[in-house]
């Protein structure tokens, strides 16, 4: 049995604890209404294991909304509020948000809007919700393009990470969310790190998904609005982000996962980190090996590196019109608010394409 991790405002439960937490819950709370957001991938692989798990006499009202990144914007919201509204949704309701990083970052933001806040739980389906996007309070949507512009910090009652929901997943998406798992050994336990990188088989991880999910709880609970040492988190994800989007927007470039998005941009900061903060050339070269052996290399035209580029002005780590980055000075000592001539920008993805 996986021991539940513990916050000062929720708990994180795992597999058989998740349920028994979720039914204990319920059985006390007494919500006017319950409301489960899916979309329509979680709606007919993971909605009838959740179900079915559930005890007590509750009314449930399954609301439905598009997969993916491009439907994860205000207008989605809209939609889902209206949905809310008419099915007669007050400030004693709860959301269970049922799926990967869009439903959580989606329905949490949903919830902390509506009647100015109603509570909800995170039930991350996806590995990338396990480990990143459903713990440490972060809501949002995109604006067009650009990645989780509008949002709040506000925390869920409880996160239920349940490991069967990844027999569900291509193997695709699992190695999505494996790459924010990767990051968390490069910026805080290079041995985590080490034994990561030489995992052949991604099956038996559910220890491991407890071992990130403390990694960033640690740094959410010592830095929670993301002041100063929450924005580590954001290794990889500067460059990363502005990939996505751009190949989000793109009519010409297949989409890019957001794990996918993360290791070029994980690789490309990593020879910044080499040329500014004195990451050992070794280490670079062990970590450009292992993501490009893992996830195959992106290839970007000078005019794709531009329009990347452009897009760096939108992070939201930018404050005073400096773009800021999360470099390493080592494996598992990163440095945070390093600001980089673009120039050594275009080199990086030069060294990239290598």
């Amino acid at each position: 049995m996986i021991e539940s991790i513990t916050t000062p405002t929720y708990a994180i439960h795992f597999n058989e604890n998740a349920y028994a937490a979720l039914n204990g819950y319920l059985e006390q709370a007494n919500h006017s209404k319950i409301f489960i957001l899916v979309d329509e991938n979680t709606h007919e692989n993971c909605l009838p294991k959740f179900m079915a798990q559930l005890t007590g006499e509750h009314d449930f009202e399954i609301i439905e909304i598009e997969s993916g990144e491009v439907h994860k914007n205000i207008h989605t919201c809209t939609q889902v509020w209206e949905v809310l509204s008419e099915l007669g949704a007050d400030r004693k309701s709860l959301l269970i948000n049922l799926g990967g990083g869009v439903v959580t970052d989606l329905g949490g933001f949903v919830a902390s809007a509506y009647k100015r806040g109603i509570a909800f739980i995170n039930v991350p389906t996806t590995l990338l919700a396990m480990v990143d996007a459903s713990v440490g309070g972060k809501t949002g949507v995109d604006l067009g393009a650009l990645k989780n512009q509008i949002g709040f910090i506000n925390q869920p009652k409880m996160v239920l990470v349940v490991s069967n929901f990844l027999d569900t997943l291509e193997e695709r998406q699992l190695n999505s969310g494996f790459a924010e798992m990767l990051k968390h050994g490069l910026i805080q336990d290079r041995d985590y790190w080490t034994q990561l990188r030489n995992m052949q088989s991604l099956i038996g991880i559910e220890g491991l998904i407890r071992h990130s999910v403390v990694i960033k709880n640690e740094v959410v609970l010592q830095d929670p609005t993301e002041q100063h040492l929450r924005k580590i988190l954001n290794f990889g994800h500067t460059l990363g982000h502005a990939v996505e989007s751009y190949f989000l927007e793109s009519e010409t470039h297949e989409l890019l996962l957001h794990g996918e998005a993360i290791t070029v941009g994980m690789v490309l900061e990593a020879w910044l980190s080499n040329q500014l903060e004195g990451l050992p050339t070794a280490d670079l070269e062990d970590i450009k090996a292992t993501f490009v052996g893992r996830y195959g290399k992106t290839h970007f035209s000078e005019s794709d590196i531009e329009a990347i580029l452009a897009l760096l002005k939108f992070d939201k780590k930018n404050s005073h019109g400096n773009i800021n980055f999360v470099l390493l000075k080592q494996i598992g000592e990163p440095s945070i608010d390093v600001q980089i001539d673009s120039q050594l920008l275009r080199k990086a993805f030069a060294y990239y394409m290598l």
